[in-house]
């Protein structure tokens, strides 16, 4: 009980802040995103999710970005169902050590280079299943992570402005890195 009181007390409640949010529509946002994914991928952002052991409520808020309301298909996002076709990896949940094997053959699957993104406090940490005997705590125990995006679960809007910080990020690297070239 008191790990889980624990847990609500330290755990950071979103990664963008709400101000921001609010003042962001799911359009605006959308085509931002649109712009970033053109220029780093030149026209689709392909995403392979893994649910390491979660307790399927990030999946469920990741099913929800493909319903009629964010429909981030027409943003240039869409989820696959191979790794070898991914360009980013969506990790959610403590690592199940059944799970291990299978995370680590996708992430060897998945073509170079790769950026994989730990979802919900299960993945980041190990959540309220932190030190059990059946999980790694979190996802960067088994694999490298590149970026976080806490929360449990984190709402569709959240990962929406995250993930466009995340392209932004992986912008800065890109064109700090061409112009060392």
């Amino acid at each position: 009980m008191y790990r889980l009181l624990r847990k609500i007390a330290l755990t950071a409640k979103v990664v963008v802040p709400e101000k921001e949010l609010l003042l962001l529509d799911t359009e605006t946002l959308g085509q931002e995103l649109s712009s970033s994914i053109k220029k780093l991928f030149q026209g689709s952002l392909s995403i392979r999710e893994v649910a390491a052991g979660s307790s399927n409520a990030e999946e469920q808020e990741l099913t929800a970005l493909s319903n009629s309301y964010y429909d981030i298909e027409r943003f240039g996002i869409r989820f696959v169902a191979s790794p070898r076709h991914a360009d980013m990896l969506f990790v959610s949940g403590p690592v199940s050590r059944n799970m291990t094997e299978g995370l680590r053959r996708t992430y060897a699957a998945t073509p170079d280079p790769k950026i994989v993104v730990a979802i919900g406090d299960g993945a980041i940490d190990g959540g309220v299943y932190r030190d059990s005997y059946g999980v790694w705590n979190s996802v960067s125990d088994v694999i490298p992570v590149d970026f976080q995006i806490p929360g449990d679960p984190p709402s569709p809007k959240v990962v929406l402005a995250s993930l466009l910080k995340i392209l932004r990020e992986t912008e800065k690297s890109t064109d700090v890195s061409s112009e060392n070239k």
